[in-house]
């Protein structure tokens, strides 16, 4: 049995000819019903002639084109032309002369090439059918022929004017489409750049460190182990952002927090950087994107301290506001500069970019004495 509740659905996931199909069916059904022949369209004012067999041939070929108004709009117009014509000709004024201003519509607005030609061509067979009704006696007048052409422009018109807007919407969907992979395409950058960096210099200057420790196998153990730490690290952020990448990663994806932070002074701590955290306030219960990007912040600036001042003392002091998360990042002196990669200011970039889009404040720069001094003020709440 169907459920009658499914038929909306259903037609609207029908195809475009078979919704046609039903146009078509309706309007032979209305131009059959017999209250109303000989009141449908009347060009020319020919007189009626009965209805008979001829005039079910001709209404069938006004309306049954229709089915394929979208499909092939220019084949269409032209049969449903042909039955126009027949039907004023014969005196048969049929209901089914409505189906003319429907194909032109459709015409305009689902026609791809040679519109142009199609006008100019319809434009004629016009001119044509006036010119043989006047020569079998029709007292319409000019006035009467150019009315009905300039209605039958109206319907092209509408026509063109609904290609226009769908086209124009479709332009602005491509137009969000490409500004949402853009974005999408610029936070996995700074997420790489955030985790690959970080975990990269780390790496790095802890290797660095093992080279002059040979002689204490103890302490080199300890950094070739604290070197293999930070790798796993790397390998396990990598595969967690690299999951929501693929379109079948659910919702529940890994993203760091300001909770994490302890971790992250530990493995600094491991690279051989003094590192003081200081944290006050109790962070937000649904302070969403802010922690990200106070983790970011942190990681951003520890990575910086390792790569341009290694071994100098480094102070984190992360606040907990009602409406706002403060992070703070200072290194004092330049300090020994580790071997590293070479830095882009990508990083820093990148986080004033992220700090902006929440509403919050970013400043990064030397401070008098020579060390370096990074500052954030992020909104948080119930952001996400």
């Amino acid at each position: 049995m169907i459920d009658l509740r499914r038929l909306p659905d259903l037609w609207r996931r029908s195809d475009v000819t078979v919704r046609d199909f039903a146009l078509a069916l309706a309007l032979i059904a209305v131009s059959l019903v017999p209250a109303i022949r000989g009141y449908g369209t009347q060009l020319g004012g020919l007189p009626n002639r009965p209805f008979d067999a001829l005039a079910v041939a001709v209404i069938a070929l006004e309306c049954l084109p229709l089915t394929v108004r979208r499909r092939w709009p220019a084949a269409c117009l032209a049969l449903v032309a042909v039955g126009f014509a027949v039907d004023q000709l014969t005196g048969y004024h049929t209901a089914g002369g409505s189906a003319l201003p429907i194909a032109l519509l459709s015409a305009a607005a689902h026609l791809e090439r040679h519109r142009l030609t199609t006008v100019v061509l319809a434009s004629a067979a016009y001119v044509s059918l006036a010119i043989a009704l006047d020569q079998r006696g029709s007292p319409e007048g000019v006035t009467g022929f150019v009315t009905f052409y300039l209605a039958m422009v109206l319907a092209w018109g509408v026509g063109a004017w609904l290609r226009t807007s769908r086209a124009a919407e479709a332009a602005r969907r491509r137009h969000v489409a490409q500004t949402t992979r853009a974005a999408e395409r610029a936070r996995i950058a700074r997420e790489l750049h955030d985790v690959v960096t970080h975990h990269v210099t780390a790496m790095v200057v802890q290797a660095e460190a093992a080279r002059y420790l040979t002689g204490a196998p103890d302490r080199l153990d300890q950094a070739l182990t604290a070197v293999t730490d930070t790798g796993r690290r790397a390998i396990t952020d990598l595969r967690h952002l690299l999951d929501v990448l693929n379109p079948d990663h659910g919702t529940d994806h890994r993203t760091p927090s300001v909770g994490e932070l302890h971790a992250l002074m530990e493995q600094v701590r491991q690279a051989g950087q003094p590192v003081e955290f200081r944290e006050e306030g109790r962070p937000a219960e649904e302070a969403g994107s802010a922690e990200v990007a106070a983790y970011r912040v942190v990681q951003e600036a520890l990575t910086n301290a390792l790569k341009y001042a290694h071994g100098s003392r480094t102070a984190v002091s992360l606040h907990h506001g009602a409406e706002e998360i403060t992070v703070e990042v200072s290194t004092d002196g330049s300090g020994a500069r580790a071997a590293s990669p070479g830095g882009s200011g990508r990083g820093l970039t990148g986080l004033r970019e992220r700090v902006d889009v929440l509403g919050g404040e970013f400043s990064a720069g030397r401070r008098p004495d020579g060390g370096f001094v990074v500052h954030a003020r992020i909104p948080a709440g119930n952001r996400s």
